[in-house]
């Protein structure tokens, strides 16, 4: 164990000594590799801050049952059985709205009174109002539309109608979203391993004599390679640290904006950066890529200094 500890701490700082004799050039690395990684970066903090919303916003679908007008009260009201069989272990809050307070609620929202009284009799049927919870993707919310043809099926039933067309728009949007942060990052994942991969070939380059001495001196391949290992990943750490700083610094002005949108709608949404277990996997992908980009250059090019 004490050999295996030694060996690495003698990569590690032969990988800063090599870091400190071209601080520019690393630098100017960071820069490159810390922008591409700063815009999956960015919108993966946006879809952080936007789920619990879209969450929120989807959890209370409706249905809404309308009886036919020749229908008694009582095959109404029995309709209530039938429709909590058929939502089944759905949490769902089913509630009767009678024609009466269904046209009281008209005149007073309306103030059409004077009209609806010239009628003589109430158009408006009895009706039922399903509120179903835990609907939060395209998948769950295509059972409300199975739940609403079962509904249609009943006897005494005139008309059905579904909310659920915004819960899928939103959680389809929800999916592109994530789709196309995916493609974008895998694309800047190549870019950030092309960057590491061509920084360790100028540093295989530019350090082939002290390999060959090490070689003959009986050094392994396992030993030759360890320090440009620990560049690889100390570069993608440090970009992913510059990355996620500048995606904090940009939370500032655009909470800014949103704070003035958002009172519009007597709103108080802002951005919140990731939490400390999400800024810890992104840094810990950057120093992956990082480490995979020095592997595939170290491997290539010093098989070709044997």
């Amino acid at each position: 164990m004490r050999s295996w500890l030694r060996q690495h701490g003698f990569a590690l700082s032969a990988a800063l000594a090599s870091l400190r004799r071209a601080p520019g050039s690393f630098v100017l690395n960071v820069v490159v590799v810390a922008t591409a990684l700063a815009l999956p970066f960015m919108g993966l903090t946006l879809l952080d801050n936007v789920r619990p919303m879209s969450e929120q916003l989807s959890v209370d679908p409706e249905i809404s049952v309308f009886v036919q007008q020749s229908a008694t009260r009582e095959q109404a009201q029995a309709l209530a059985a039938p429709l909590r069989q058929i939502v089944g272990a759905h949490k769902a809050k089913i509630v009767f709205n009678p024609r009466e307070q269904a046209l009281e609620s008209l005149k007073t929202r309306s103030g059409l009174s004077d009209v609806l009284a010239t009628l003589g009799e109430n158009p408006l049927p009895d009706s039922y109002v399903i509120k179903l919870e835990a609907f939060g993707n395209a998948a769950e919310a295509a059972s409300i539309d199975r739940y609403a043809e079962q509904m249609r099926a009943l006897p005494a039933v005139e008309t059905v109608q579904v909310d659920s067309s915004w819960v899928k728009r939103l959680a389809a949007l929800l999916h592109l979203l994530r789709l196309g942060l995916l493609l974008l990052a895998a694309t800047l994942g190549v870019v950030v391993v092309a960057v590491v991969f061509n920084t360790i070939r100028l540093q295989v380059l530019t350090q082939r004599e002290e390999i060959a001495v090490a070689r003959l001196l009986g050094a392994t391949d396992g030993f030759i390679h360890r320090p440009f290992y620990y560049t690889g990943a100390l570069l993608g750490l440090a970009a992913g640290a510059v990355a996620l700083g500048a995606v904090s610094l940009a939370l500032k002005p655009l909470n800014a904006a949103i704070a003035d949108f958002a009172r519009l709608y007597a709103s108080e949404f802002q951005l919140a950066p990731l939490g400390a277990a999400g800024l810890a996997g992104l840094l810990a992908v950057a120093a992956v890529l990082g480490l995979l980009g020095a592997m595939l250059s170290v491997r290539h090019h010093l098989s070709r200094l044997h």
